[in-house]
């Protein structure tokens, strides 16, 4: 099987073809799928019509596949996560439901799992639904951005210590969507600033809309140095915008990058991905 492998921009990003993800895949081709995937942090697979159990399988090739906590309103404790503005009839539901407010914090930059005492390594996104128009899903490279700082900013970074936690996230939308089962099984945790990839010996900057504060520093200092991180990061020279077809899926390092979805008409059309995700390796700190 000979892949095609083409970058889609300077430093984050690239266009596989030559490979049918529906079909069982040899070891020789993951290799390389997980090789294209340290060196360009998001692969981009169009035309794939895979199913859920197809996806699980891939999933488990590059790395171990994750199980959704059972609190998590996205799943059921099993590995694929719905992202969707669906109910169960398949009708929309209303934009101001806690359901699609939960899910709006999607739009602001994260990295999956952060939050988690061990973040999440990777996920897969899988394309069902899109709308005509906006949902487009944006990825900024944490390696790249990192890479190109100020050596005194380097300095000043190394051995910083972030809280995470869900409940941050979620109350930049509205109050009160987390229940009480999910807020237990997701206490804050501490996460480097700077996260190293041992396969690239890369570092990373893990900043986004879970990190609550730096620890040990003043509150207000620390949310100034998060800030001042995030819109670094998210620069448009280090920045992806994927334009969603149905049966697209991509794949993405999540330690090297931060992403958020973009808005779209909620109200009047659908638009639903279907997740997995990659358990990480161990805890940072």
């Amino acid at each position: 099987m000979t892949l095609s492998i083409n970058p889609l921009t300077e430093h984050i990003g690239a266009e596989v073809q030559g490979v049918d993800l529906t079909a069982p895949i040899g070891e020789e081709t993951f290799a390389q799928l997980r090789d294209a995937l340290y060196r360009h942090t998001l692969l981009v697979f169009h035309d794939q019509q895979i199913t859920d159990e197809q996806q699980v399988a891939l999933t488990g090739g590059f790395g171990t596949a994750d199980m959704m906590l059972p609190s998590d309103p996205a799943g059921d404790g099993g590995p694929i996560a719905i992202l969707s503005n669906l109910d169960e009839k398949g009708d929309i539901i209303p934009p101001d439901d806690s359901r699609i407010l939960y899910t709006i914090a999607n739009t602001l930059w994260h990295s999956d799992g952060s939050f988690r005492r061990v973040p999440l390594r990777g996920s897969l996104l899988a394309a069902k639904v899109v709308p005509p128009t906006g949902g487009e899903t944006e990825f900024a490279s944490a390696c790249a951005s990192y890479a190109m700082l100020p050596d005194e900013k380097k300095a000043e970074l190394q051995g910083l210590v972030a809280e995470h936690s869900m409940a941050h996230s979620r109350a930049q939308i509205a109050p009160d969507l987390l229940s009480d089962e999910f807020l237990k099984d997701t206490p804050p945790v501490g996460q480097l600033v700077v996260r190293p990839i041992p396969e690239t010996g890369a570092k990373a900057l893990l900043v986004g809309s879970y990190a609550a504060r730096i620890i040990g520093w003043p509150i207000e200092k620390g949310q100034a140095l998060l800030q001042e991180l995030l819109d670094w990061v998210t620069q448009p020279q280090f920045v992806y915008r994927h334009n969603w077809r149905v049966n697209d899926l991509l794949v993405y390092d999540n330690r090297c990058c931060l992403h958020r979805g973009r808005s779209w008409d909620r109200a009047v059309c659908k638009r639903v991905l279907h997740r997995t995700t990659l358990a990480g390796d161990g805890p940072m700190t």
